[in-house]
Order: structure tokens, then sequence, then C-alpha cells
């Protein structure tokens, strides 16, 4: 396993975000496999607070299971409107084909979420062998992969930022080349 000596929650790169901390994220988790998706929710959420993200503005939604995730989210970016969504979950591997249907459909939708709204949907769905792979991920020995979720959106959310900003200082300068 090639995450079998990493902590998957210290991310390298830039501790410098494009955020105002006023940002609204949202945080959709599954109550399926609860000792696993609970310490990821909690994790994300620490994380978001720990970035600037004001704890007011982390909305947090529970939706039964990791397939419901999609629907979850869908609701939420509808009327929510989050600057981003983070949608938590865990599919544990068992004896029949149903964990492949449900990952399959979770990444499927959560990816088409994806590149049907301008919110970054962020993939925080553990997909293991067993249920202490999961709880090695959720705070264990692995790190907390909501912490990476978490560190994710506000890293899309800063991209967007500075997309944005940038698009605005061309679109000042074409209109000032212009008088």
């Amino acid at each position: 396993m090639a995450t079998q000596n990493n902590n998957l929650s210290i991310v390298k790169g830039s501790s410098q975000f494009n955020i105002t901390g006023n940002e609204v994220i949202s945080i959709v988790y599954a109550e399926w496999n609860e000792e696993v998706t609970v310490p990821l929710m909690n994790g994300a959420k620490e994380k978001l607070i720990e970035l600037g993200i004001a704890s007011v503005n982390i909305h947090i939604h529970q939706v039964p299971g990791a397939f419901e995730l999609v629907a979850g989210s869908k609701l939420i970016l509808d009327m929510e409107m989050p600057d981003a969504l983070i949608a938590i979950g865990c599919v544990i591997q068992g004896e029949t084909k149903h964990f492949d249907y449900i990952c399959s459909a979770v990444t499927q939708g959560l990816t088409t979420l994806n590149t049907s709204y301008d919110t970054p949907c962020i993939f925080g769905v553990l997909t293991t062998d067993n249920l202490q792979q999961a709880l090695d991920r959720a705070g264990g020995k692995h790190g907390n992969k909501g912490h990476e979720a978490a560190i994710t959106a506000v890293k899309m959310i800063s991209l967007q930022n500075k997309l944005l900003s940038t698009y605005e200082n061309e679109q000042t300068a074409d209109f000032e080349d212009q008088e």
C-alpha cells in the first residue's frame, strides 16, 4: 500500500491562501460508518478554522449514507450556495459487489457536480478494504483525511479567487486602454 507509512494530513505546499475568512464552506457527511465519518467531519471543521475560515461560516449537514452524499451535495449547492463543499463518507469493502457500485456512483456523482457548478466539491470519501484502514485515515496513524479535504477546499477557493482577481484586473486594464 502506497500510503502505509505516510501521515496524509501533512500537506506540502503553500501556506498562503487567497481567502478572506468570510467564505462559506459546507460539509456534508454520511452517518453510515459514523465512527469514521464523524472524526473526518470534525477534522475538516477544525482544519478550516485553523486555516482562517470563521466557524459561523462552516455549515454542517448529515445524510444517511455515502450514496446520498450526491443528492445532499446538490441540494446544498442549490440552496446554500457555499464557496466550497466537502463531501465526507466511508465505504468499506464487504463480501458483495455493493462496494463497487456505491464507490462508482458517489465518485461519478461528485465529479458531475464538480463540472456542473462553479463551486469546488471536495471528495472526502474513504474507500477502504476494512474498518481499521478507515480508522487509520480518520485520525489514526495515517492522519485525518478530513484535514486534507479542508486544505483542498481552501486551496480551490484560493485558486478561484486568484483567477477571478486576474480576470477582473485584465478587464479593468482593457477598459482603461479603450479610454
